[in-house]
């Protein structure tokens, strides 16, 4: 039986991030209803007002008109026909960030309609849990407090713990020899040697030049970090190539990139250990799904980059699963607006992991109820 497309729908949403002391941030949640009223759910990490109100537009006016009275089960052909149409504007940016929604919301209506998880229809679950990396943001300015919240994350039982940049870009992780190597040293005696520690550098405001980080990692090698993330500008390729054979330290990069074709040339660069990927940003599950087969086939590893909603939450775990390769995702420790207000379920790590639902697509009820309080006007 065909299910037809029948509606697409963008909703815009502001909110204050709790764990960036109240910042204003954005996403875009696309809902895609059929003409037999099956309803699935995706989002785009659409982050600025501006940027916000233009994949509402793409959703509606360029791709919405390509689905409507298509069949819903198709969704490699309707991810094909979307980057075919945005040919000549690109399919990086804001259209990106529609297609990526429109493709989320696909893959999860098809679960529901064919009562599978949205991993099966990827090509199969590997894993039943994936670790959860207790991100925060560094505050600079406060050793204490930033102590205290990696404290709680050990309490709380993560196993992977991340911090980075800072709560202004006038006081950045990186920026401060000195700074940099006290707040390592502090935050290693508190979480001990058990846990592990991934910092993020602004690499994408140009914090380092290639020899800086080369010294900086070099230093950093006695906090057996995990990974370190994004140390160089995203596009200085050559550059992490030389910064990877210059230390022992693995390096973490992708979460600016857009596509599978962006991510072939950070993955032939040969300058990376750990590629980051955003279901909400590099075109859905759909686009996520093609980049998991590079990186299975140059033999490297990759993360998610998941710190928006709790639907970019259930898609990074679906991708992870999928894989030998996949290693773990960002997760906000604290309750925040996108992760509790919105969805009936919210993810609750135990001990440190995030396991997948049993229910049929993504696995997240949305609370259409609660969407109007957060709708950027």
């Amino acid at each position: 039986m065909e299910h037809v497309i029948a509606r697409i729908e963008a909703f815009p949403l502001v909110y204050a991030e709790p764990h960036y002391r109240g910042a204003e941030r954005c996403v875009t949640l696309v809902r895609i209803e059929t003409a037999d009223g099956v309803v699935g759910w995706g989002e785009a990490i659409s982050q600025v007002p501006a940027a916000t109100r233009a994949t509402r537009t793409l959703v509606h006016d360029a791709f919405a008109p390509l689905l409507l009275g298509g069949d819903a089960t198709n969704v490699e052909a309707h991810w094909h026909a979307m980057c075919r149409h945005a040919y000549w504007f690109g399919v990086e940016g804001i259209a990106a960030f529609a297609i990526s929604a429109i493709d989320m919301a696909l893959w999860d209506l098809k679960g529901k309609l064919l009562g599978q998880q949205v991993v099966t229809l990827l090509g199969g679950r590997l894993k039943d849990e994936i670790p959860a990396m207790g991100s925060i943001i560094f505050d600079m300015d406060d050793l204490d407090w930033t102590l205290a919240e990696f404290a709680w994350m050990r309490e709380q039982g993560y196993r992977i713990v991340k911090a980075g940049w800072g709560m202004t870009l006038d006081s950045v992780f990186g920026e401060d020899r000195t700074r940099d190597l006290r707040y390592l040293t502090e935050v290693r005696a508190v979480i001990g040697d058990e846990l592990s520690l991934v910092v993020d550098v602004p690499g994408a405001q140009r914090v380092w030049d290639l020899a800086t980080a080369q010294r900086r990692l070099r230093e950093w090698e006695r906090f057996d970090l995990r990974w370190v993330e994004q140390p160089l500008h995203p596009a200085d390729l050559d550059h992490h190539r030389r910064l990877r054979a210059a230390t022992t330290t693995p390096v973490g990069t992708g979460e600016d990139e857009w596509s599978p074709e962006t991510y072939r040339h950070v993955l032939s660069c040969g300058g990376v250990d750990v590629v980051q990927l955003d279901p909400g940003r590099c075109l859905g599950l759909t686009g996520c799904r093609e980049v998991v087969r590079m990186v299975e086939a140059a033999g490297l590893r990759y993360s998610m980059h998941s710190w928006s909603s709790a639907l970019n939450t259930a898609a990074s775990l679906h991708v992870l699963a999928l894989s030998e390769h996949g290693d773990t995702l960002d997760f906000k420790p604290h309750e925040s607006p996108m992760q509790h207000d919105v969805i009936e379920d919210p993810w609750v790590q135990r001990d440190g992991l995030l396991a997948l639902r049993a229910a049929p697509g993504l696995g997240v009820t949305v609370d259409e109820r609660a969407l109007d309080r957060f709708a950027l006007r």
